[in-house]
């Protein structure tokens, strides 16, 4: 059997504050991303405290999505899409975060949203908080630092669940949660105090984010037992740079210490090696007597989780040459190519991950992000060849049917990021492209936003259709 299951959710994935643009649009508030600028210069993206005039924010438009969707969901459902992920703006519904009534304004754009998906025969695929968290509740609150974001943030996912409860089936609670302790802004709108234990706050605001994500998965099923709710993760797959044993112990270590959310997510409790961790490092995480209660029964339905690439772990690191990733960096793999980013091309890797998920934990599993950031050039003639993408995807797909025909790991669906070209989330920029979809928008924000089916489009349109036979 060369093909996947007729059930099998292929698709695409984006994130609200990436793609929509529309971000002062019928009461939306502020976010995270609101007041993130562009990279300039080779700088990186600053974060602004507030909105400052004369200065170019790329989520504020965006893809226009919020104007467009209509017209992208058609392109969406032209290629065959059993399902588009993306995620609901906070600040849509919740504009400052602590209201106690919705946004009625924002509710409708995603019902209208979500009605246009389920008449192509598009399964919404929803992730709560992806990056785009009320920037109130960093000013006043101090982001994820404070407990009392638990009790907005479940009052954010008791407004969606309700409203959507018949339209949308498959749910993840945060994106890429373990980024809240490596780069807290964007997850946790963590902005340091002087003096500040940072390793202490970006752990306290981890176990904060777990009792939420296990709080909201217990609420989405007592709202509709039907709901399928995962977690989702960005994994780090990484190899030990040589045989020696301290290279081997250097890349367990790393995958310990990435791998006790999706222990809590799963399992319902933090793994020894956590506790370890804590203990070497002298961190105290405050919790709640019932605490324990909660993580055991909010587990989550599958693991979502990214895959970008690849990078080598050494004991003792020397001058060799970082790579880059996806908000995770390493060292290079010599027998790997990159991208022109940097990032390290690694298929066999993809299907290491699912092994590893799959033994470890054995529920479903879903890739909710797979796809190579390139320069793409639209030509004289309208067209747009992106011969090194499809490569890209062709070699994914190819290493995830191995890993689902001959491995039997079960995996659920499959959805490339950046279905349609969209904001970096790293840099700001938009000559950084994952779409299979162009958008006519340059880096400064100029453009017509006209939108140009890349060769990649027919590919994968080609891909689905023949359920992965024809890659």
């Amino acid at each position: 059997m060369s093909k996947l299951s007729k059930d099998f959710l292929w698709g695409g994935a984006a994130a609200a504050n990436q793609l929509e643009g529309g971000w002062n649009e019928r009461g939306k508030g502020v976010s995270v991303a609101d007041v993130m600028t562009a990279a300039t210069y080779g700088l990186e993206r600053r974060i602004t405290q507030g909105i400052e005039g004369n200065v170019y924010y790329p989520s504020h438009q965006a893809s226009d999505f919020y104007t467009r969707y209509k017209e992208d969901i058609q392109l969406f459902h032209e290629m065959g899409f059993k399902c588009f992920r993306s995620s609901i703006a906070w600040t849509r519904i919740f504009p400052n975060g602590d209201e106690t009534e919705p946004n009625e304004e924002g509710l409708q754009f995603y019902d209208d949203l979500f009605d246009t998906c389920l008449a192509y025969g598009i399964q919404p695929v929803v992730t709560i908080s992806h990056f785009e968290m009320p920037y109130h509740l960093v000013t006043e609150y101090g982001g994820w630092r404070n407990r009392k974001l638990i009790d907005f943030y479940l009052n954010f996912c008791e407004a969606v669940y309700t409203r959507y409860r018949t339209k949308v089936k498959y749910w993840m609670t945060f994106n890429e949660i373990n980024m809240i302790v490596r780069k807290p802004w964007k997850p946790g709108g963590i902005q340091w105090n002087d003096g500040e234990n940072k390793l202490q706050t970006m752990y306290q605001a981890a176990h904060y984010m777990l009792i939420a994500s296990a709080k909201a998965v217990k609420l989405g099923k007592e709202i509709n037992p039907d709901f399928v709710i995962g977690g989702m993760f960005l994994h780090p797959t990484s190899y030990a740079a040589t045989c020696d044993p301290d290279d081997v112990l250097a890349q367990v270590k790393k995958l310990q210490q990435a791998y006790f959310f999706l222990d809590v997510h799963v399992r319902g409790k933090y793994p020894r090696s956590y506790y370890g961790f804590l203990k070497q490092h002298q961190l105290e995480i405050e919790t709640a007597p019932e605490d324990e209660l909660i993580l055991r029964e909010g587990t989550v339905d599958y693991i979502g989780f990214s895959y970008y690439s690849s990078s080598v772990v050494m004991a003792n690191p020397t001058d060799q040459d970082k790579s880059e990733g996806n908000e995770i960096s390493g060292y290079k793999n010599p027998l790997l190519p990159a991208s022109e980013w940097g990032w390290q091309i690694d298929p066999v890797g993809l299907r290491i991950t699912l092994n590893w998920l799959y033994d470890k934990y054995q529920i479903p599993l879903f890739i909710v992000e797979n796809g190579l950031g390139a320069v793409d050039t639209l030509e004289e003639d309208g067209s747009v060849h992106d011969p090194y993408r499809i490569d890209y995807l062709r070699q994914h797909v190819s290493e995830m049917k191995k890993a689902i025909l001959e491995d039997g790991v079960e995996v659920i669906g499959y959805t490339p990021w950046g279905c349609i070209d969209l904001v970096s989330a790293g840099t700001g920029e938009m000559k950084k492209r994952y779409g299979l979809i162009y958008v006519d928008k340059d880096n400064d924000g100029k453009g017509s936003l006209k939108r140009v089916k890349k060769d990649s489009f027919y590919w994968y349109k080609e891909c689905i259709k023949s359920q992965g036979k024809i890659i």
